[in-house]
């Protein structure tokens, strides 16, 4: 609520434009040809055009009579907004050109859009006072734009546009870092989020608007680029009216984003094709669509109870407000600043998410690292050594001290690797092997190991292929006298790397049906922490035994 009362407070700073001169204007007129009597105060301009004639590379006289109510406090000041280059003159004096009137001998010089004079007090007392311009438009000749003429303390119309300026620049200033800071982030981020990409160039484009609106307070720019510059205006607005929905598409999941994208890309093209040259009405319809896009976006995303998606309306709902009661310079800028803070609320709900996924992921990180040690020190496995070992060392001395080192060594390649998230596939090889010659003691089965297509440059979560092992262990008969022999393949293409792991043996009847124990749950949830969701994991019978399958997609 103390924002809203802010706001309101503030409007009428924005909207307040009220000149501290008390005038009446006058029909403005027209006439071809050029006399220097023309810029006489009591010359009879009766029987001259009130719409502006084409005159190509000729002069004309453009006239116009202001009543000063009062007598201005300090000295009083007049704009001008035209095209062409001209020479003013205020009651047949004259105080000021613009650019260079074209001549016989010498072409013309283009003045700028908008100009201020200075009236000398002497000129300004209260009554009827007459205005000419002496002109020529030698470019642009079929822009027949007229002319505006406003009057104000000269102070007035020289700070107004600067204090309007300082204060957009500030606005522009924090969008520039804002932008530079999420470009930091996405391009130095482990996990590049698309959102975070489009909010930088949202920011960066929004930055861009407010330069080119406003540098016209800046640089003097001649009446023939006057077009370029609103071009540019147009084209960036266009852009950010297609950016923004699409952020929002993707950030409240929007099932039917393609088709809304396409609709609102077809028309903002057909806007700115049958509309042309009407910049500022084609930049009112651009945030119109945006506005409307948005929101549809935002409603659904509200039926979908998604985070964030009720204070994005309401933000929606104010930037229209804004927009509908201020004046368009102003009322466009601040309902898109305010579109583009909801965008980096969402942002920063997302930027709490991912954080809160990454403090999960160190709990299951220590949860995985813990089963992995658990593995290994389970009551059932060390009694069932610990057994196997006193018979070893009573019966066979040397064997049983053989058996002592395989398991020294698998505790100890366990205690290793317990608290790495990836480690080399050699040792994890080693592991497996260590633990065969365990289990070929407790069992006094033989086991076989067999390799093929190992790069010893690759890295696996660990205990993963040892995982698997344990399962062919379990739950396979021995062949005859041949035992169980595992097979484990290795191979490398340009999308995906995969592991095979092959059980050779006779497969246990299971005594019931289940869709994956512990030891999968495992390996599953190392992928997940490893890989995200680009894996796969297959584990099937097959004629020969059981088959496990790893695929590692490539990012």
């Amino acid at each position: 609520m103390q924002r809203l009362f802010f706001l309101l407070a503030i409007l009428p700073f924005f909207v307040s434009c009220k000149s501290d001169v008390v005038y009446e204007e006058f029909p403005i007129v027209y006439q071809n040809g050029d006399d220097r009597l023309w810029a006489n105060k009591n010359f009879g301009d009766s029987a001259w055009a009130t719409q502006q004639i084409p005159s190509g590379d000729s002069i004309f006289w453009i006239r116009t009579r202001i009543k000063i109510q009062e007598k201005p406090t300090a000295l009083a000041g007049m704009q001008v907004n035209a095209f062409g280059a001209f020479e003013l003159y205020w009651d047949g004096v004259h105080v000021g050109t613009n650019g260079k009137v074209s001549g016989k001998n010498a072409p013309e010089i283009p003045g700028t859009e908008t100009t201020f004079y200075s009236l000398p007090d002497s000129l300004t007392q209260a009554g009827m006072h007459a205005v000419a311009f002496r002109a020529s438009q030698s470019y642009l000749t079929k822009e027949q734009r007229g002319i505006y003429t406003r009057m104000d303390l000269y102070k007035n119309l020289l700070t107004r546009p600067l204090i309007i300026t300082s204060l957009m620049n500030l606005l522009s200033g924090a969008f520039l870092i804002a932008s530079l800071y999420y470009f930091f982030l996405y391009f130095n981020s482990s996990k590049r989020q698309q959102t975070t990409l489009i909010f930088a160039v949202i920011c960066l484009l929004f930055f861009a608007l407010l330069i080119l609106e406003f540098i016209k307070f800046y640089i003097d720019i001649p009446y023939t680029a006057f077009f370029i510059r609103l071009e540019a205006i147009g084209f960036l607005t266009m852009i950010i009216a297609l950016l923004v929905p699409l952020y929002f598409t993707i950030q409240f999941n929007f099932k039917w984003k393609k088709v809304l994208l396409v609709f609102l890309a077809i028309s903002l093209i057909c806007i700115y094709l049958f509309n042309y040259r009407h910049y500022d009405q084609n930049a009112q319809f651009y945030s119109s669509f945006m506005w409307v896009s948005s929101t549809i976006i935002v409603l659904n995303a509200i039926w979908q109870k998604e985070k964030g998606a009720v204070l994005v309306l309401a933000g929606l709902l104010c930037s229209i407000v804004v927009n509908k009661y201020l004046v368009y310079d102003f009322g466009l800028f601040i309902s898109f600043m305010i579109i583009v803070l909801c965008m980096l609320y969402l942002h920063t709900i997302r930027s709490r998410a991912i954080e809160d996924e990454y403090h999960s992921s160190l709990l299951l990180s220590s949860r995985l690292q813990l089963e992995l040690v658990k593995k290994n020190i389970q009551p059932h496995f060390l009694k069932n050594t610990l057994t196997s070992l006193i018979d070893w060392v009573e019966e066979s001395p040397k064997e049983g001290a053989r058996f002592i080192h395989a398991l020294a060594a698998e505790f100890d390649i366990m205690n290793t690797i317990s608290e790495a998230v990836l480690i080399p596939i050699r040792q994890e090889i080693e592991l497996c092997k260590v633990h065969l010659t365990v289990m070929q003691f407790r069992k006094e089965i033989n086991y076989h190991w067999e390799e093929s297509g190992i790069d010893e440059d690759e890295f696996i979560p660990p205990a993963l292929i040892h995982t698997i092992l344990e399962n062919g262990i379990t739950h396979s008969i021995p062949i005859a006298d041949d035992g169980i022999r595992f097979c484990l393949r290795f191979v490398k293409t340009e999308i995906y790397h995969q592991y095979t792991f092959e059980t050779i043996a006779e497969n246990r009847t299971p005594i019931r049906q289940s869709k994956g124990g512990t030891g999968f749950r495992y390996i599953q949830a190392r992928l997940t922490e490893s890989y995200g969701d680009k894996w796969d994991f297959f584990s099937e019978a097959s004629p020969t035994g059981w088959i496990s399958t790893i695929k590692i997609y490539k990012k």
